[in-house]
């Protein structure tokens, strides 16, 4: 898919019993999880807004996007629990996820394009699949998550 040689650095982690990757130069920072205050009338994804040193930032719940369960975590996990804070056509938003994982670097090399269903998400949403101590790392595409029609929403909401 990749030359090999050329690096890829993902920050990682968890949605339900599953390993995602994002490219770590779409994350802006992580956050742990703080109070969020709803939106009415707003899609069924969008959790609420959240108030990062006096920016307000839309938060994202891919567990409603995606009808995923929520992971199950004992209370030492649930402190790696949070936000990742994303950058997607000059909008900051929030993703949910179950629990932050590490950073690592993969060759893009080992990246396989993604199969026509995945858990749930769709091979859209998806840049590629590589596999990771017996399980496999899913690398989210960003720019793909949300339509131009979702994000303008989203951007109205926010304001």
């Amino acid at each position: 898919m990749a030359e090999q040689g050329v690096l890829l650095q993902l920050v990682t982690f968890q949605l339900s019993d599953e390993l995602y990757g994002i490219d770590i130069m779409d994350v802006k920072e992580i956050v742990p999880s703080k109070e969020i205050r709803s939106i009415p009338n707003a899609p069924s994804y969008v959790e609420g807004l959240f108030n990062l040193r006096g920016e307000i930032i839309p938060i994202i719940n891919l567990h409603k996007r995606f009808h995923l369960r929520k992971a199950t975590l004992d209370d030492e996990e649930n402190l790696l629990s949070g936000f990742i804070i994303i950058e997607v056509e000059k909008m900051k938003l929030g993703v949910i996820i179950d629990r932050v994982e590490r950073v690592i670097a993969i060759d893009q090399s080992e990246i396989q394009p993604p199969p026509q269903m995945l858990t749930g998400i769709g091979a859209e949403y998806i840049q590629g699949v590589a596999n990771q101590n017996s399980a496999y790392l899913i690398i989210l595409d960003i720019r793909k998550l949300f339509s131009a029609k979702e994000l303008q929403k989203i951007e109205e909401i926010r304001r």
